[in-house]
């Protein structure tokens, strides 16, 4: 049984854990509504004059919508070939079955910046001249980790007795897969979806080198923080991008929650 200072000891440390993750996230949130353009302690006083002057800023808008493009698309190709790896690995038996499993989790290993080398790379060697579909191919190749990663821990969990009755009963694969297996795997492919689209969101690096002229948005933050200027923009678009991956990374906390209620059923 713990005693008393020692349960002490671990709120403290558990609380000085918290502080050393979130405090200076939460001083960037307060320098979003800081009414002056300098950045300084205590602030100056409290306005949202700053989210006007980023809104009114085309380039900003430009750069949000393009992340945001590029994400959804990201996440759209990974959905499919993520879950039809996690497929393939989980029913299927064949040669090298375990090095494929590992290769499709290496890149989500990998630094990005090699990431963002080996595609910058390829894509010289094959002509491919860097745009927009550079960009979601550079995001699409992590994002794939993230929902394999979910989908076969969830068809790990899924017995399978389930799919055998249902092909006794006289159904064919589809019909087990639409009727018994996706209910089942659902929650683990939104959840999936959502972390995917989040990580895409937020990543720079492999954008820096595959991006070409495209300017999305944590590239125009590092342009803007490397110049010194519009500190206060910049300010306010890291608080909208954490908005923009807190909310789906709560999400799909939430709803993996609730996936033991659903497997088990």
């Amino acid at each position: 049984m713990e005693s008393k200072a020692a349960r002490i000891f671990l709120g403290i440390w558990a609380v000085m854990i918290v502080l050393f993750l979130f405090l200076p996230i939460a001083i960037i949130v307060v320098y979003a509504f800081n009414a002056s353009n300098i950045q300084s302690w205590p602030i100056a006083g409290l306005s949202l004059k700053w989210f006007a002057e980023a809104w009114g800023n085309q380039t900003i808008r430009d750069a949000l919508w393009l992340s945001v493009k590029v994400a959804l698309s990201a996440t759209a190709i990974s959905l499919v070939m993520g879950s039809l790896a996690a497929f393939a690995v989980h029913y299927y038996r064949f040669p090298g079955r375990e090095s494929i499993a590992f290769l499709v989790v290496l890149p989500i290993a990998l630094p990005g910046i090699i990431t963002g080398m080996a595609l910058s790379s390829f894509f010289v060697v094959t002509g491919m001249n860097l745009s927009l579909f550079t960009i979601i191919i550079g995001h699409a190749t992590f994002c794939v980790v993230i929902v394999y990663n979910n989908v076969i821990a969830r068809l790990r969990r899924v017995p399978s007795s389930l799919s055998e009755a249902s092909m006794d009963l006289g159904a064919d694969a589809f019909y087990t897969f639409r009727r018994v297996t996706l209910p089942i795997i659902s929650t683990s492919v939104v959840s999936g979806g959502i972390l995917a689209f989040a990580l895409s969101f937020d990543e720079v690096i492999v954008t820096t080198f595959t991006a070409g002229a495209q300017n999305t948005l944590p590239l125009w933050i590092f342009g803007a923080i490397r110049l010194g200027q519009k500190l206060p923009e910049v300010n306010v678009v890291v608080l909208v991008i954490m908005l923009f991956t807190l909310l789906p990374v709560l999400l799909s906390y939430r709803i993996m929650n609730q996936a033991p209620a659903d497997a088990g059923r």
